[in-house]
């Protein structure tokens, strides 16, 4: 496999259709036991997940990764908190970013590059609803524009 980012375990795309990404930030996550083999195997889960800064340390709440088939007595709880690792220049940006109103942490995806599991963790801004009904309309009508240019190619 080559140097950079490999294969993609999880992503939210919910996200995207729930928020304004704003900017985004690769993290490191401690681990315990046999939840990088959990990962490897692609059984990690984004959905309900959001991070929190927490004592000045960024931790990821709910996010769901799947006990080890072959790991017995050393597994470990699927929905437990886990410690994001960032610089300190980025964490003292966020709490900066996240005391504004409406700004979140979203986890976007998670991905195994050269052989550690990170997260790419976006600084969000909640969409309204008329917000989303928006996008929608925007990409239907995109869809319909490319079904309409695709039809006058094969004639």
């Amino acid at each position: 496999m080559p140097k950079g980012r490999g294969k993609i375990v999880a992503q939210n795309k919910k996200a995207f259709h729930d928020y304004f990404i704003e900017e985004t930030y690769e993290a490191g996550i401690v681990l315990q036991g046999t939840e990088i083999k959990s990962i490897r195997a692609g059984r990690a889960n984004l959905k309900d997940a959001y991070a929190r800064i927490e004592k000045g340390e960024v931790f990821l709440h709910n996010m769901h990764i799947s006990p080890y088939e072959q790991g017995n007595r050393y597994n470990h709880d699927p929905l437990r908190t886990r410690k994001l690792l960032l610089h300190r220049k980025e964490i003292n940006k966020l709490i900066g970013e996240t005391k504004e109103s409406g700004y979140s942490l979203v986890p976007l995806k998670i991905y195994l590059k050269d052989g550690f599991a990170k997260v790419e963790l976006a600084l969000a801004k909640g969409k309204k609803k008329y917000d989303k009904r928006e996008d929608l309309k925007k990409k239907e009508a995109k869809r319909d524009i490319e079904r309409a240019f695709r039809e006058r190619q094969k004639m």
